[in-house]
């Protein structure tokens, strides 16, 4: 496959935030700053269509091509477009929860029906089948993992270089550790999302939305299981990469749960929320966040590839410091800390 379509599928996903930030500023599409904001100046929101058109555009290509199963392409291209339509209308209006959740599974159990259901995993060197309870988990990751993709989309820039750091370090250890046919779909979708950060890197011209950020959620999710299949090492090796946001999202989720919190309604106590106010812009955080993923999380990741460290123990060096990170800047807590 030539390089065309890298600079293709940038070039497109620019031009059509571009094209989307106009149409919202022409229909008021607007994220209006309010008490549960983390930004303070009226901005478009929506700009991560672009994302999804550009990646799914790209998928049936990368098939033909042999860059990617029919099994993988059907996964992506189905739960991904059903994930990101259900945002594209909350976006433009409002869905209930419950029907969102309910959209939510369908499109989960759809990818994990196309990609074969939940592979062997390895634990500390014991390989485990987990059978029918491992297809009920992976629908769960999935549903989790593209809703906390949603919950950490709150300032300007940060879920976009959340997918690109882990897509590009995938992909390198890919091509280092001999998994060079896994490099296409995660190459791709970096190039996608660097389209709109462009327009989106702080301080954003126009937001993500739940459209992208939901479907960067599902997608780099799938990506994961796809890659589990390839090598179950390689499972690990995304649950690391993406541990920024996975324990952010975590750890909020459960002290806010503990207190009684009504987990469904809007807040901003993730600790990168409580990090932006306490530093008063957005930029230092987001760029905090590609320092660890590239510093911390990519050095750990890449021991699990290139010297065979158990995941399960990589994981769990690369997660300590992350949740005393979170719990010293407070995540889950009150907002009035």
């Amino acid at each position: 496959m030539g390089w065309q379509i890298f600079l293709i599928i940038f070039a497109a996903s620019s031009l059509m935030t571009w094209v989307l930030r106009r149409y919202a500023l022409a229909r008021s599409i607007i994220d209006i700053p309010n008490a549960r904001s983390s930004h303070s100046v009226p901005t478009p929101r929506g700009g991560g269509v672009a994302i999804v058109f550009s990646f799914l555009a790209a998928l049936p290509i990368l098939a033909a091509n042999e860059s990617l199963s029919l099994h993988a392409m059907w996964s992506m291209l189905g739960a991904g477009a059903v994930v990101a339509v259900l945002g594209f209308l909350d976006d433009h209006g409002h869905i209930a929860a419950r029907w969102r959740l309910l959209g939510h599974f369908i499109a989960s159990v759809w990818a994990l029906y196309w990609l074969g259901g939940m592979p062997v995993i390895t634990m500390f060197n014991v390989e485990i089948d987990l059978a029918w309870l491992g297809h009920v988990l992976a629908v769960l990751y999935l549903v989790w993992m593209l809703n906390l993709y949603n919950f950490m989309d709150g300032i300007d820039g940060i879920a976009s270089v959340e997918a690109i750091c882990v897509c590009v370090g995938a992909c390198l250890l890919y091509w280092l550790g001999g998994f060079e046919s896994l490099i296409m779909a995660p190459l791709l979708l970096a190039l996608a999302v660097a389209g709109f950060l462009y327009w989106n890197f702080p301080p954003a011209r126009i937001f993500m939305g739940d459209a992208g950020s939901g479907f960067l959620g599902i997608v780099l999710a799938l990506l994961s299981l796809q890659a589990a299949w390839a090598s179950p090492k390689l499972l690990w090796v995304w649950f690391i990469l993406l541990g920024v946001f996975i324990v952010d999202a975590t750890v909020t989720l459960i002290r806010r749960l503990l207190r009684g919190d009504k987990v469904y309604e809007a807040h901003r106590s993730h600790a990168y929320q409580f990090a932006s106010r306490q530093f008063g812009r957005h930029l230092p955080v987001t760029l905090a966040v590609m320092a660890i993923n590239l510093l911390w999380l990519l050095p750990l990741a890449a021991c699990v590839v290139l010297l065979d460290i158990d995941g399960a123990l990589a994981l769990i060096v690369a997660y300590v410091p992350l949740v005393m990170l979170a719990v010293r800047f407070h995540a889950g807590e009150l907002e009035n800390v």
